[in-house]
């Protein structure tokens, strides 16, 4: 079982574009940062209470926004702050996969011991 972080444009797949996607990755734990439930509201303009993301908020580990990882977001290692918190989100959260589907992201390939990639490879026991 892995633990995988997803960055908000993954989340935003899993909770509004496509929910199919979510089938391949119940097996793993699936973390979040508040950031990327912020951003869901503010994108499709939810109000609260939004039951549908109210209930599939128990799927996810909720990574906590702190200080310590906001003040290593503002030192990168991109120029995007968005970005750099959900990064050290993973770090935080000891994830070793970090899906997104962020290009500029993609190409780091690792940050911390988290693999960034864009799709779960199949598991092979």
């Amino acid at each position: 079982m892995a633990r995988v972080f997803l960055d908000s444009n993954v989340y935003f797949d899993i909770t509004k574009r496509d929910k199919g996607k979510l089938e391949h990755l119940r097996s793993d734990l699936l973390f979040i940062s508040p950031l990327s439930i912020h951003i869901l509201f503010y994108s499709y303009k939810l109000k609260v209470p939004d039951h549908e993301v109210n209930e599939m908020q128990e799927l996810f580990g909720i990574v906590p926004l702190t200080k310590s990882i906001l003040d290593t977001a503002l030192d990168g290692p991109t120029k995007d702050l968005e970005d750099n918190i959900q990064l050290h989100s993973a770090v935080e959260a000891e994830c070793g996969l970090f899906l997104t589907a962020d290009k500029k992201l993609l190409k780091m390939k690792f940050f911390g011991k988290a693999r960034i990639i864009s799709e779960i490879p199949p598991f092979n026991p």
